[in-house]
């Protein structure tokens, strides 16, 4: 058995596309046996989106979310079927599912019913809404929980089409919540004995992150605005361009910002009224970048970039995703890393966002083919008393 923290915890992953498969990839590189349950001949509608392939039939995008697990197809309306995946449920100790609400119970794997097949299950329902409330029953994608979270409505530049955040933070953030529900309600099973249902949505995981905004909101009793690359909370803390193109600058204290204003030889800033404090930059963010421009314009950005961080001054340079993952810093996290499949012979896929010193994170199995251990699950099954040679016959 493996050594990394969750080894010995079962995940029945009965979920599609990003925010649930998401969640149990990460409990996978964790260590726990994650079995991905998938309809019969189409599987996570994921394997074949997305407009372009590599070599196999599965998309990148279902590689990218699908490692460290193990496929059986099961058609959850037919009967037999159902019966695998409750004896898999009496193995299990998390289970995933990100159907509309009510669709679980409609389809006689809902918690209370699974709860009395195993008390001690923690089961997790990622929708885009929530459970309850008058929103439950409408569809829910990441571009809909990000426009009516707010997201949308402060997104991008004044004046501009509203701007989605490119990268899905509704979806991977409800992933990343209901892995944190989940494992805590693992510790509480601990002393209670029971698990328990946990309810998280797109909708709130994309609230939960608009903690800037939020604060902006009740501070002044106005909604926030676009204000592109700035920051909420403080001054100059944003892109600015030289003489050769865009960088950023983060100048986030009164410290960084006098020494900042040494750095590019502009200490008379400081006595204007307008920027003497952080409270007063960020009410005049617009003005300062406008008198900060003609002294940006003198040098390129890698200029600035060099004199602001010999003095201690947060500034990078704007790197596109490739450069991004190119980079010195990125190749020394190993946060690039070649994944084996037996149809791709490998492929690139991130690395682990964060590091384990005792119990590293390891790709254990590559992302599974359609249906590839179905065999070797209902042996187990077998074996183990819960599923009939007849019963296993008859799938």
């Amino acid at each position: 058995m493996s050594n990394l923290p969750l080894a010995g915890l079962r995940v029945l992953d009965i979920s599609q596309v990003m925010a649930g498969p998401f969640c149990c990839m990460l409990l996978g590189d964790m260590g726990a046996d994650v079995i991905k349950i998938e309809p019969p001949k189409t599987g996570d509608s994921t394997r074949h989106s997305m407009g372009f392939r590599l070599k196999g039939e599965d998309s990148p995008g279902f590689l990218a979310l699908n490692r460290n697990k193990r496929s059986i197809t099961l058609n959850l309306k037919d009967d037999a079927d159902r019966e695998v995946l409750y004896a898999l449920v009496k193995t299990a100790d998390i289970l995933v599912e990100n159907a509309r609400p009510g669709v679980a119970a409609r389809l006689g794997i809902d918690y209370d019913t699974l709860a009395a097949i195993n008390p001690r299950l923690v089961y997790a329902s990622i929708s885009g809404f929530g459970q309850t409330g008058p929103w439950a029953q409408r569809p829910g994608f990441d571009l809909i929980a990000q426009a009516m979270s707010g997201i949308l409505s402060s997104n991008g530049f004044p004046g501009m089409e509203p701007a989605k955040n490119s990268i899905a933070v509704a979806d991977l953030g409800a992933g990343l919540f209901s892995a944190y529900a989940i494992l805590s309600a693992v510790i509480g099973r601990q002393a209670s004995g029971k698990g328990q249902y946990i309810d998280a949505s797109l909708l709130e995981a994309a609230m939960g992150l608009s903690i800037w905004e939020t604060t902006e909101l009740w501070g002044t009793g106005k909604a926030p605005t676009p204000i592109g690359s700035a920051n909420r909370m403080s001054a100059p803390y944003q892109a600015v361009q030289a003489s050769d193109g865009w960088f950023v600058i983060g100048a986030a204290n009164q410290g960084l910002w006098l020494t900042f204003l040494n750095v590019i030889g502009r200490p008379e800033l400081q006595e204007d009224v307008r920027y003497s404090t952080n409270a007063a930059r960020v009410q005049n963010r617009q003005v300062l970048i406008d008198d900060l421009a003609p002294t940006f314009a003198t040098r390129t950005k890698q200029e600035w970039i060099d004199a602001l961080l010999a003095a201690g001054v947060p500034a990078a340079p704007i790197l596109d995703y490739g450069e991004a993952v190119e980079s010195e810093q990125a190749i020394a996290r190993d946060m690039v890393q070649m994944v084996p499949h037996p149809i791709e012979g490998e492929f690139k896929a991130l690395g682990f966002p964060v590091k384990m010193r005792g119990t590293p994170q390891e790709v254990r199995l590559p992302p599974p083919l359609l249906n590839e251990h179905s065999d070797e699950l209902r042996a187990e099954l077998v074996e183990r008393g819960l599923l009939t040679p007849r019963n296993e016959a008859a799938e």
